[in-house]
């Protein structure tokens, strides 16, 4: 008991960022202590932010904080040294929240080495001896430590299941085979894995033919990327010597030729490359998968490998399963005979065979999956064909917003909402979030009154909790935001700022087509006016968000547009 003290003794004086006893101990305010060097070195990394927050409960200090050795504490710190107890009691490895823990140790947990499919529980080194040394062990089933033996009694009868039911497709004990299963086709456990190992190695079996052709594919299109380079090479070395020969005035032609192919051949390139990108991340999804079976099949746990299974026995279907296939293409040879052409023409007639040039150059043809999604609308009619009814999410709503009509409409208020606790809130910055998922494409306008407010969309695994720079929308990587007060606008991403110019309106418009990465603004009176547009590549489903106004009375409502 004395020694398990001694042990509590050095978790508490041990620093939560180097996890070694205080080095000259520091005490913040809040009351966690910490390294003096090692606090000093944390808080220089929010040097930027100027907000500066303890490692241990995220309680934030401004300004930065001036701190002094605890005296008293070192002192007992080197008592504890001085004990040479600092070494967990038995040198044996504690178990760690994702380990598996000896189901027969008390007090301090240690690691399982091994679980037995018998007794139904998790033994360390030292409880797992009798398993070897005893011959009443003998037939006892030992497997790697598992989390799921609870898994394999029968909440019924509260017997170790043993045997499938085909009829039921679940695992159930001898009793079961009684009363509710009486007549149903059943069959061992291990006679069932049997049947199953067979499906699963046939699915693996398809996994990796798909593997096999998608690196087929990787290859072809890798080759179409150098034959674009290469033609688009020889079509612009071609056009500079044929021009050179032409008069000043065909000089401003030849340029333009090849600022064609290059912008032709920058985005062919492009287009390829990302589809090549989609299919390489395919593949590591499918040896994902792959590996994933792979284990399953390793594992002696019958009923283990009967639970897990059927969630990885179907492949599933990609996005788009068509192949690549060969056929006769066109790159940029005809940019030179177009040229060539025009060479032997008179003054005259180059106005008229200047569009063969053109078209030359934009109808380069290259392998693709999939034909590009419609353009942007251009109307507000063609925006409100993809029109999404926004309503607020209360439980993200900082407490001193008053959600109304239907909660569409959120109001700053100085009375504080008594909203109860929940992970999602915002409860440092006046901001909310949308119940709805975006994806796909989608168009939603704001109605805004008070100083300013924020119109963002962000992913839903943005911080919630203080008032970080983590938290706030635009300020992240996890979020954009158009700023809108009642003479300017401006634009926030990632902690840059950009300026937007355009009429003012107290109504937004925003489109998102979440495929494409596209994300605009638009100020929206009786004429829909682009404000910002945005090109990037979202990686989750976003949500609709609102920043308000700290004056009383601010307020923004998602309206209903049809």
């Amino acid at each position: 008991m004395a020694q398990k003290g001694v042990h509590l003794d050095c978790e508490s004086f041990s620093c939560s960022i180097c996890l070694d006893l205080l080095k000259d101990p520091v005490t913040l305010s809040c009351g966690h202590s910490f390294c003096m060097s090692c606090i000093q070195s944390y808080w220089d990394t929010e040097d930027e932010k100027k907000i500066y927050s303890c490692p241990q409960c995220r309680q934030t200090f401004i300004p930065r904080p001036v701190l002094k050795k605890n005296t008293m504490l070192a002192g007992l710190v080197e008592e504890v040294k001085k004990s040479g107890l600092q070494a967990a009691p038995d040198g044996s490895s504690e178990a760690g929240p994702e380990d598996v823990a000896c189901d027969v140790c008390s007090g301090r947990k240690l690691k399982a080495v091994k679980s037995c499919l018998f007794c139904l529980i998790s033994f360390c080194e030292k409880h797992l001896q009798p398993h070897y040394e005893s011959l009443a062990y003998a037939k006892h089933k030992l497997v790697e430590p598992s989390k799921t033996l609870q898994e394999n009694i029968c909440s019924r009868h509260d017997e170790v299941m043993k045997i499938f039911c085909r009829t039921d497709q679940k695992s159930i004990c001898h009793l079961c085979c009684l009363d509710q299963h009486k007549g149903h086709d059943t069959v061992s456990a291990a006679a069932e894995r049997t049947e199953r190992q067979k499906d699963l190695e046939e699915s693996r079996g398809n996994i990796q033919q798909r593997i096999q052709d998608r690196e087929e594919d990787v290859k072809l299109l890798q080759q179409e990327v150098e034959a674009i380079n290469g033609s688009a090479d020889k079509a612009v070395e071609h056009s500079q010597e044929i021009f050179t020969q032409l008069i000043r005035l065909m000089e401003k032609r030849r340029s333009e030729v090849e600022q064609q192919v290059r912008s032709q051949q920058e985005r062919e390139v492009s287009r390829v490359k990302g589809l090549q990108e989609k299919l390489e991340q395919e593949i590591t999804e499918l040896k994902r998968k792959d590996a994933d079976l792979q284990k399953l099949s390793l594992t002696e746990d019958h009923n283990q490998f009967l639970h897990s299974y059927p969630s990885l026995s179907e492949p599933g279907q990609p996005a788009d399963s068509s192949r690549i296939n060969i056929r006769p293409l066109r790159y940029f040879e005809e940019v030179t005979a177009a040229v060539s052409e025009v060479r032997e023409k008179l003054q005259d007639l180059l106005t008229e065979t200047w569009t063969n040039v053109s078209q030359a150059v934009t109808e380069v043809d290259v392998l693709l999956l999939e034909p590009p999604g419609p353009a942007e609308p251009k109307t507000r009619a063609g925006f409100l064909r993809y029109s999404q009814r926004i309503t607020v999410d209360p439980n993200t709503a900082n407490r001193h917003l008053l959600l109304s009509d239907g909660n569409r409409r959120a109001t700053n208020t100085t009375e504080e909402q008594s909203y109860p606790d929940h992970p999602d809130r915002f409860t440092g910055l006046v901001q909310v979030l949308s119940r709805e998922s975006l994806t796909g494409r989608c168009y939603w306008e704001v109605d805004w009154r008070g100083g300013w407010v924020g119109v963002a969309v962000a992913y839903k695994t943005i911080r919630r909790d203080g008032n970080s720079w983590d938290c706030l929308f635009g300020y992240n990587d996890k979020s954009w935001r158009l700023v809108c007060t009642k003479d300017s606008y401006g634009f926030d991403h990632n902690k840059v700022c950009t300026d937007v110019s355009g009429p003012q309106s107290s109504r937004v418009g925003v489109y998102l087509d979440h495929r494409a990465g596209i994300l605009s603004f638009y100020s929206v009176s009786e004429t829909m006016t682009l404000l910002h547009r945005v090109q990037t590549t979202f990686t989750e489903p976003l949500h609709a968000g609102l920043t308000l106004d700290w004056s009383d009375g601010a307020s923004a409502e998602f309206l209903e547009v049809n």
